[in-house]
């Protein structure tokens, strides 16, 4: 709880200072990165601050049906009247994906697929009908879209690898690039 309490005081200081963006991520199993649900997180920063941005840095795509990212994000951005951000990633913690039984070499490919569900959600209008790889929608659609038009800004991490950056550039998303610290 104190953890959690010092992670928020630092969005509304962050909020306070005039910076644009916060940004919270999605870990399961490490044990020091323990904030399960960015989009929870974030609601209650929202409540907490005036301006700035929050994103998800990032929501681990492969762990969740595509429909339930889509449909929570574009309620948080309903209800922040435009505030967010939509940070994707495939995971980087082998042991999340191990516990829920996820090949850790299908999670970048995953990742793309249901971004492009999410897209084709938030933009189109009718039923979305996909049998994909780990997830099947049948004329889904979303009861509210979001608030920022067409959508939020949709980004992809990218750490060691180029994959990310591939995967950005293949869905017109931006990048969240946390691989600076390391050397070249």
């Amino acid at each position: 709880a104190l953890a959690f309490e010092r992670d928020m005081q630092l969005i509304e200081w962050l909020d306070e200072l005039g910076y644009d963006e916060a940004f919270i991520g999605e870990h399961h199993s490490a044990g020091w990165e323990t904030i399960s649900s960015p989009e929870v997180f974030m609601a209650v920063a929202a409540t907490r601050t005036k301006r700035i941005m929050l994103g998800s840095g990032v929501v681990s795509v492969p762990y969740h049906h595509p429909f339930h990212i889509a449909n929570r994000f574009a309620l948080l951005d309903q209800l922040t009247r435009g505030r967010v951000l939509l940070g994707c990633g495939p995971g980087a913690l082998s042991s999340d994906a191990y516990m829920l039984g996820i090949e850790t070499t299908t999670q970048r490919d995953r990742m793309v697929e249901g971004i492009q569900a999410i897209m084709r959600l938030f933009t189109e209008e009718g039923g979305v009908t996909i049998d994909g790889s780990y997830f099947k929608m049948r004329d889904a659609h979303l009861q509210v879209k979001p608030y920022q038009k067409p959508h939020m800004p949709i980004f992809v991490a990218n750490t060691f690898s180029p994959s990310g950056m591939v995967a950005a550039g293949q869905l017109g998303a931006g990048v969240l690039s946390i691989a600076t610290f390391t050397p070249g």
